[in-house]
């Protein structure tokens, strides 16, 4: 669906206090919440705008999310 929100906190409201506290005192974990905002707000702002694009460019970008949030999700598990 167009424009859904996936920012990581929608996605796992229950971590949240972790992500925070992660997000503050682990830089990597910090640098990886930043480049998925990144790409989320591109891909957002492509299906949103109507931007022309290959379907398979966007589809790209999706999958790199995908892989960004589940790198995200198993360090917050940990």
């Amino acid at each position: 669906m167009l424009g859904e929100i996936h920012d990581v906190l929608h996605e796992f409201p229950e971590l949240e206090g972790k992500i925070d506290e992660m997000r503050a005192s682990n830089s990597a974990f910090s640098e990886l919440m930043d480049s998925y905002d990144t790409l989320d707000a591109k891909v957002r702002k492509l299906e949103e705008l109507g931007t022309p694009v290959a379907d398979e460019t966007i589809e790209e970008l999706k999958k790199e999310r995908l892989l960004l949030k589940d790198r995200l999700y198993d360090l917050l598990r940990t």
